[in-house]
């Protein structure tokens, strides 16, 4: 087996999934959907959405927090299924090709059918979920307890620079489209097209590549669906006797609902509630993603001479101080958001990576997925939290800022709570191996 090789492949899905996260869900859709629901509302400028009436503005939040809510729901039976499966890799490339071809057909989202693009975005940040789930149970089979932190590290950074150079070339096409015969709205179809090529383009490379993991013997088919649906009640029971790991879920729960927030929002925060222009975005959003990657390398290299666990708390801090700077910076002071989006950049990879490497290390063997699950759920699982009060107040206000400071909240209990956890312990209760730093 080459494990080199294999690691490779690995490290090629964060580079082909972060497309649909920068082009989709950072930049482009938010401002998209709301400019088309917008265009649709009626003269009090509210839109209706499966029954409900809402405003135009708030269309995009909900769509994330619907999805978000039907994950909590799907990615436990998808965790118990792939630990079952005989061929892994194919449930991986069910979603990830289910997500690609989702963010594909948002191509064809124009003129006011804003419910085909919310509907479309949902089923694509589902299927992103799902094989995410799958992916991350990998983790432990490419790399011992002692790599972990870097080699999750190596990850985020491939996908830092996957996402980015897509979404400079899609940025390029924004900005030069009547170069290129093309209208905005046409450019911006476009880049959706583009991410969802991609995600299903490089995704084929680890699908092929992570063949050599699948199992010698296990389920396929029905037989996996059913084993996997027995043994999810008997994990929801088997996880009282992990009380350190579930400690540490859910202080990542708590401070990960800050983080997806601040991701999912960030590009609508700045044009709706800063008055900044598309390029001040841009620009914005390429200091993230440079700063990402090298930061993302950097925490890595810091948490293996101090440990991922201080790492991320230090992070934590980072990420409290500067969401309360965002409330306070003035409209149109596109200076300030640069520093702001050089800071989140930094501390953005990091915090994600080596949360990511740390839960590796509390959870038992061969049940990576099914517990990987819980993980995805409490990275996503109160996000709709966040992005629900954000709809809630710009109905209520017609203002995003009022709640930035409710993301503060997240931060400082997630913090205090992966204080008191006893990584050591939770490591041994699970029955692995100690690394010499944690």
């Amino acid at each position: 087996m080459n494990l080199k090789k294999i690691r490779r492949s690995w490290y090629l899905y964060d580079w082909a999934n972060s497309a649909f996260s920068t082009t989709v869900v950072t930049v482009f859709l938010g401002p998209y959907l709301t400019n088309i629901a917008d265009s649709a509302a009626d003269e009090n400028g509210f839109i209706n959405f499966l029954g409900f009436d809402i405003r135009g503005g708030s269309l995009y939040p909900y769509a994330i927090s619907i999805s978000v809510i039907l994950q909590v729901l799907i990615l436990p039976i998808v965790g118990a299924i792939a630990d079952r499966l005989k061929n892994r890799n194919i449930f991986l490339a069910f979603f990830a090709y289910l997500g690609a071809i989702s963010t594909m057909l948002l191509y064809f989202v124009e003129g006011d059918n804003f419910t085909l693009g919310a509907l479309l975005f949902i089923l694509a940040n589902v299927s992103f979920g799902s094989a995410i789930v799958v992916y991350n149970s990998y983790l432990p089979d490419i790399a011992s307890p002692d790599e972990r932190d870097a080699i999750s590290s190596r990850g985020w950074a491939m996908g830092y620079a996957g996402g980015g150079l897509l979404l400079i070339a899609n940025l390029v096409l924004f900005i030069l489209h009547e170069s290129f015969g093309l209208t905005s709205e046409e450019a911006v179809r476009i880049s959706f097209f583009s991410a969802g090529f991609w995600w299903a383009m490089f995704g084929l490379v680890t699908v092929r590549g992570l063949r050599e993991l699948n199992r010698p013997s296990g389920f396929v088919g029905k037989d996996a669906v059913v084993v996997g649906f027995k043994e999810l009640n008997q994990t929801y029971k088997d996880i009282k006797k992990y009380p350190e790991t579930f400690k540490f879920l859910i202080a990542y729960l708590l401070y990960n609902d800050g983080i997806q927030t601040v991701i999912a929002l960030s590009g609508t925060y700045a044009i709706v509630e800063l008055a900044l222009g598309d390029t001040d975005l841009i620009i914005t959003i390429l200091i993230v993603q440079t700063v990402a990657f090298l930061g993302a390398l950097a925490l890595g290299r810091i948490a293996g001479k101090y440990g991922a666990k201080k790492v991320v708390l230090g992070s934590l801090v980072v990420w409290a101080v500067l969401v309360f700077t965002a409330y306070f910076i003035p409209e149109g002071a596109v200076y300030f958001y640069y520093g702001l989006g050089a800071g989140i950049g930094f501390v953005l990879g990091g915090s994600q990576a080596l949360s990511r490497s740390l839960y590796s290390q509390v959870i038992p063997l061969d049940k990576e997925a099914k517990y990987f699950s819980f993980y995805e759920i409490a990275e996503r699982g109160t996000a709709w939290i966040g992005t629900a009060a954000f709809g809630v107040a710009f109905t209520l206000t017609n203002s995003y800022r009022a709640s930035i400071l409710f993301l503060v909240v997240f931060f400082v209990l997630g913090g205090l709570l992966l204080t008191r956890v006893d990584v050591r312990k939770a490591i041994e209760q699970a029955g692995n191996k100690q690394p010499e730093i944690i």
